[in-house]
């Protein structure tokens, strides 16, 4: 994919590693990883445990461990399952701060720097000489517009989030409608919407469903949902359309909104019942087998250039107060690297550079997709712009919590107890309230 322009230049689980013994001297130099050079070192024995949330010990064994081991046979990984009482906070409170910690954009503030754990790593991607040009150029730069610091607070790994619209063939089949394809508009899923949305005796099949905190952060226009500069909800105007040109989709017959939020992202497809959802492609939410589903592209708005919207990906950051933090960035540089990137696409993950090779390599490992529209996800050639972060020096809400405020101001929308114009005065007040409890602290 091509990158974003030069304003574009820089979400699930976190893993830490918290190091106990020393280190060595060094002596000469080789290349660790791609994108970078490190020094040869001969270390002393190291243990790094590796903090998960939301990850499987199993998967982090498959993609990394292999590699680390075998990069780096001074260290000694081990795994801490995110149990009860096991939170990043918790461990914090108890003095047993991770190492090396897995963040994302959308709880970089609440999960990260809140707990006094930012590390700018631009002193060590210039010391290891590190090319961050083989990102996604967004990738990177919306990690240091996060920030407002100007910091560079993690590296990219795989996957990221692109949006598409998921169908289920099975229903079209049933009732003779065509597919829909690729570079559609909304108003063409709208028409498609309303021939899918009916009742066949005590059935009720309903034409689309949505994520709908995925479709409205990451809209296409690029809205910030606080306004970069000033104490309230972005521009009111804006985002009226927005809520309209989805809300019609729930308007139509057969086709309300689940009656929460979790049901209506992860139930209502599921069940077998719903010709179209529109939501993020993520191999951590998969669809049943039973269901017989195909992707194309995220309908695009009619007065917005046809570009790829996108929830970005995870990042491997260090913690402040690490004493190891040299053989974090090497790790970091590790597992983001070439070879263990090249592994990931072939099992459906999204890579996170430029590399082509790495991009054509997508899925060949996995036959379940071969059959599947998977050009979907490169058919628009340009990135979506991300949304604009806060202003250096402004109270902030975390990202996690402004996108669950909006997304529940939607589905009360949706739900007719409010309608757009209350809701998004509401939506602006409660911003409100939550910066006033940041100013406070």
């Amino acid at each position: 994919m091509k990158k974003r322009g030069t304003a574009a230049l820089l979400g699930l689980t976190m893993i830490a590693l918290t190091a106990c013994g020393g280190g060595g001297k060094t002596d000469g130099a080789q290349t660790i990883a791609d994108g970078g050079k490190t020094p040869e070192v001969k270390k002393d024995p190291i243990t790094l445990s590796v903090f998960g949330l939301g990850v499987k010990e199993e998967e982090f064994n498959d993609r990394f461990k292999g590699v680390l081991e075998k990069k780096f046979p001074y260290i000694t990984f081990k795994y801490v399952a995110p149990d009860k009482g096991n939170s990043l906070p918790e461990l914090v409170a108890r003095g047993e701060i991770p190492d090396l910690i897995r963040t994302d954009v959308p709880n970089l503030k609440n999960n990260y720097l809140d707990l006094k754990l930012g590390t700018d790593l631009n002193e060590l991607v210039k010391k290891y000489k590190y090319d961050l040009t083989r990102f996604n150029a967004p990738f990177i730069q919306e990690m240091i517009d996060a920030g407002q610091t100007g910091a560079l607070y993690g590296l990219p790994y795989p996957p990221y989030f692109p949006l598409v619209l998921t169908y289920n063939k099975s229903v079209f089949d049933k009732f003779g409608v065509p597919y829909p394809k690729d570079g559609m508009n909304w108003d063409d899923a709208y028409e498609i919407a309303k021939k899918m949305s009916r009742t066949e005796g005590t059935n009720v099949y309903r034409g689309f469903s949505g994520n709908i905190m995925a479709m409205l952060r990451d809209n296409t226009y690029g809205y910030p949902i606080l306004d970069p500069n000033a104490d309230q909800l972005y521009d009111m105007e804006k985002w009226k359309p927005l809520f309209n040109n989805l809300k019609r989709f729930y308007d139509l017959p057969n086709n309300q909104i689940a009656a929460t939020r979790p049901a209506e992202i992860n139930d209502a497809f599921n069940k077998g019942n719903v010709a179209m959802q529109a939501n993020q492609y993520s191999q951590y939410a998969p669809i049943p087998k039973e269901i017989e589903w195909d992707i194309v592209t995220y309908p695009t708005l009619k007065d917005v250039p046809k570009k790829m919207a996108w929830r970005g990906p995870a990042y491997w950051s260090i913690s402040a107060t690490s004493k190891y933090k040299d053989d974090a960035f090497q790790v970091i540089m590790a597992m983001v690297s070439d070879e263990v990137q090249l592994a990931d696409s072939k099992k459906g993950m999204l890579p996170v550079v430029t590399n082509k090779s790495i991009q054509d390599a997508y899925g060949q490992d996995r036959p379940d997709l071969s059959s599947k529209n998977m050009k979907a996800l490169f058919y628009y050639q340009e990135w979506a712009p991300y949304s604009p972060k806060r202003k250096a020096g402004l109270a902030n809400v975390a990202t996690a919590d402004q996108q669950n405020l909006m997304a529940q101001t939607f589905h009360d929308v949706a739900s007719n107890k409010v309608d757009v114009n209350t809701g998004l005065r509401q939506l602006d007040e409660k911003l409100k309230a939550e910066l006033a409890k940041e100013k406070s602290k």
